[in-house]
């Protein structure tokens, strides 16, 4: 739903969600979106602001309109972008952005029994937390919450991750075969800590993607929560 107390405009708000949607594929090439009148009733918003919406999505290429029909999720939706195992600086490099990072903690701690679940380790095996602050240049642009099997990448915390990428170092410097990832999409409101960094006024809406990363033996090499600024960040996947 729409928050109509967030500082946030509807139709960014309203627009984000269209994304999310198409993202998670709920929305799929050649689908039709909900009419004005719909998504006026539904969201409890004016057609102006609807409109507005989906000019900012056409403009984007995501989604295109027929006349006296309709408006449609685009096939370049899913062409461009779902590159789930391209890293962030490769993704900010194409888009012609100058990525750099801030690292917040860089940490190997026990793993307690979530982590020993996902990563198939024993209860107190060594975990790498690696949280980074995203950066286009000096604007922030999203923050990053990083957990690995340290048995996987021994020593990985050597690296200088305010430069270095982390998926090349783990292609180029352990060799390790990144297969495929599994990505879930969600919106959610910043938390103050999240809103600060950002640079964002409370209540702020947040994109959020929660991407798990696996090996070609099957093993799962990485979890990373990402919360993007909407407002600065159009996050696009391809499959």
């Amino acid at each position: 739903m729409l928050n109509k107390d967030s500082s946030v405009p509807l139709h960014i708000q309203l627009a984000n969600l269209l994304r999310a949607q198409v993202a998670r594929r709920e929305l799929r090439p050649d689908d039709r979106l909900p009419s004005e009148r719909e998504l006026c009733q539904q969201y409890g918003i004016s057609r102006i602001t609807v409109r507005q919406a989906l000019s900012d999505l056409v403009q984007e290429g995501l989604v295109y309109s027929s006349v006296g029909k309709g408006t449609y999720v685009a096939e370049t939706a899913f062409q461009e972008d779902l590159q789930p195992l391209s890293s962030f600086t490769q993704d900010l490099e194409r888009r012609g952005m100058r990525a750099a990072s801030r690292v917040l903690e860089a940490a190997i701690l026990p793993a307690d029994n979530y982590w020993a679940e996902v990563f198939h380790v024993p209860r107190g095996a060594e975990i790498v937390r690696l949280h980074r602050l995203r950066l286009n240049g000096d604007v922030p642009i999203a923050l990053q919450f990083s957990h690995l099997p340290h048995g996987l990448c021994p020593g990985l915390l050597q690296y200088d991750f305010t430069i270095c990428s982390l998926y090349e170092v783990l292609r180029n410097e352990y060799q390790l075969r990144l297969a495929r990832s599994d990505t879930i999409l969600e919106a959610a409101l910043a938390t103050s800590w999240e809103a600060g960094l950002l640079g964002l006024s409370q209540p702020a809406a947040l994109l959020v993607s929660k991407q798990t990363t696996i090996l070609d033996s099957g093993a799962v090499i990485e979890v990373t929560r990402s919360a993007f600024n909407p407002e600065r960040y159009k996050l696009h996947m391809d499959v």
